[in-house]
């Protein structure tokens, strides 16, 4: 039986936003910043917080499970449940109080946002709670850490099949069932085998019923969730003997994400950590076929800020969680990328995705 993880301290989380508010009324709308600030999971909810009220509307399907959250997190907050939309929307008005509101525009519908504006004097304000979500506590960090733990083991034992003519399908389905047999309540995202000359050459390939055949490059990009948090990793094989390019390839892209690794410290902007791994294919004459971001921040979403690219202006912070994954693609030979899930502490990073890298080649269970 796995070890219970720490919980997180909503009642400081809903301090934290209205200190950023500095008296303002907010509406949410955003499913995963009303989970992180409240624990309620629903698909739909709409949170209105200001200086003295703080009132989760939802609708009747959720009327149990909100409260119920609610008074898990010790959260001192008014619940309103509305059957119809319309009634939501009513609710929310009555909640503000007849207070000037801030609203998340990049997550309102045109429809949710005209109704409001039409009643409440509605201004947009984005990024309040992403930024405060950005430094992971203890029990998200737990939460991760278990989530990496899965996905390393999992790949670990599924890495086997590969040599035995396998579709890209058949890894994928294997990968998603033996995490949820460790523990993991899913995948973080649709799980990623790429394999073959061309099919590799394709960062965001679909997994196909392409069969894995020997002298392939095989991209397997996996992650599990655990209670809402994710994890994200890459490994690429090959299969059978590696030839002199592979290898090639691989230590170079390795080199890279060690180089972005390194890197990882607070106050650095995150355009300098995509630049670490940029400059190592620049100066081998690969920097052409790096055609992606260096890494992104992970969290209860799989892709949240803080993002790692030449044009990114964001600059890291002790309790970040990134992704560090330089890749390779050609079309004809296929693929190469590593990534790292990294929480990023004061000494560094920390690297929480641990399966052995040193090698594309597939190593037995005896020696994982």
């Amino acid at each position: 039986m796995q070890p219970e993880l720490p919980s997180s301290d909503l009642v400081a989380r809903v301090a934290a936003v209205r200190a950023a508010l500095d008296g303002r009324t907010m509406v949410l709308s955003h499913s995963t910043n009303i989970r992180w600030l409240t624990g309620f999971g629903g698909s739909l909810g709409w949170i209105v917080i200001g200086p003295e009220r703080f009132v989760l509307v939802t609708d009747g399907r959720y009327r149990d499970r909100a409260a119920a959250d609610l008074a898990a997190g010790g959260l001192d907050a008014e619940l309103e449940v509305r059957l119809k939309r319309p009634e939501l929307v009513d609710a929310v008005v009555a909640a503000a109080d007849g207070q000037p509101v801030v609203a998340e525009a990049e997550h309102l519908s045109h429809a949710s946002w005209t109704a409001l504006a039409e009643r409440l004097d509605l201004q947009p304000a984005g990024g309040v709670v992403e930024q405060l979500r950005r430094t992971k506590d203890a029990g998200e960090l737990a939460r991760m850490a278990r989530a990496a733990q899965i996905a390393d083991d999992t790949l670990a034992a599924v890495v086997p099949l590969l040599s035995e003519r396998p579709t890209e399908a058949d890894v994928r389905d294997e990968l998603e069932y033996r995490m949820r047999r460790n523990g993991a309540d899913g995948p973080s995202y649709d799980t990623i085998v790429a394999s073959g000359p061309q099919l590799a050459a394709r960062p965001h390939h679909q997994t196909s019923r392409r069969t894995i055949v020997a002298d392939d490059t095989v991209i397997i990009d996996v992650g599990a969730l655990v209670d809402g948090y994710h994890s994200d990793m890459t490994r690429t094989f090959v299969i059978g003997e590696v030839s002199d390019e592979q290898q090639e390839i691989y230590e170079l892209v390795l080199r890279a994400q060690l180089a972005g690794l390194a890197a990882l410290h607070p106050g650095v902007p995150t355009a300098e950590v995509d630049e670490a791994c940029r400059a190592v294919f620049r100066e081998a004459g690969y920097d052409d076929l790096f055609i992606h971001g260096t890494g992104h921040g992970v969290g209860l979403d799989i892709h949240e800020e803080p993002f790692a690219a030449a044009t990114s202006t964001a600059v890291l912070v002790e309790g970040d969680v990134v992704t560090v994954e330089p890749g390779l693609y050609r079309d004809g030979f296929g693929g190469v990328r590593i990534e790292d899930l990294v929480s990023v502490t004061a000494a560094g990073g920390a690297t929480l995705t641990k399966l052995p890298k040193d090698s594309p080649c597939p190593r037995s269970p005896q020696t994982t």
